[in-house]
């Protein structure tokens, strides 16, 4: 019995932690992202976030989004809804493809890889082959997509945002 209630606790803590990667989730040019009122076909929309940030929404016209958290639009198009339109619009939005995130340096695959809620510098680094021989695990270094002058030196752990550089240097023998 207390395996079974172990289980259900890290299982709980787990997706309480996804869900919270997911609202802190701010959207950026890249990120496939749809919207929908339930009972509402026709404010259904399915966009690619462009550059401007821009979207073209039924009734509301256009709406800058990139900047915004998913809830905070969820928020702003229910707010825009409400009233003159639906009298209580039950909006979801969801991001359905995430910008990609860009590793390179001393990794065996560097490039540009699908980005995943919550993912550490670590499973980034999995997804890139791995270290080469080379690698240094501890000259490890983050470009923020919104301040690309600022590196951040990282350890294995620190989680990776869509649209980050990550670059591992060469250690010395």
């Amino acid at each position: 019995m207390k395996k079974l209630y172990l289980c259900l606790v890290l299982f709980a803590g787990i997706l309480f932690s996804t869900v919270q990667a997911e609202d802190a989730y701010v959207l950026g040019p890249g990120d496939q992202i749809e919207f929908k009122v339930y009972g509402q076909d026709d404010l259904t929309v399915n966009t690619l976030l462009s550059n401007s940030g821009l979207i073209n929404y039924p009734f509301l016209g256009q709406i800058k989004v990139t900047g915004l958290s998913v809830k905070k639009v969820e928020q702003l198009i229910y707010r825009g809804l409400v009233g003159d339109y639906l009298i209580e619009p039950n909006v979801y939005v969801q991001v359905t493809k995430y910008r990609p995130f860009y590793i390179h340096g001393e990794v065996n695959k560097p490039g540009g890889y699908s980005y995943q809620p919550g993912m550490t510098v670590n499973q980034a680094i999995a997804l890139a082959g791995g270290f080469t021989d080379r690698a240094s695990e501890e000259k490890v270094f983050i470009y923020k997509e919104s301040d690309k002058d600022k590196q951040i030196h990282a350890s294995l752990t620190y989680r990776v945002n869509a649209g980050d550089t990550i670059t591992i240097e060469q250690r010395f023998f």
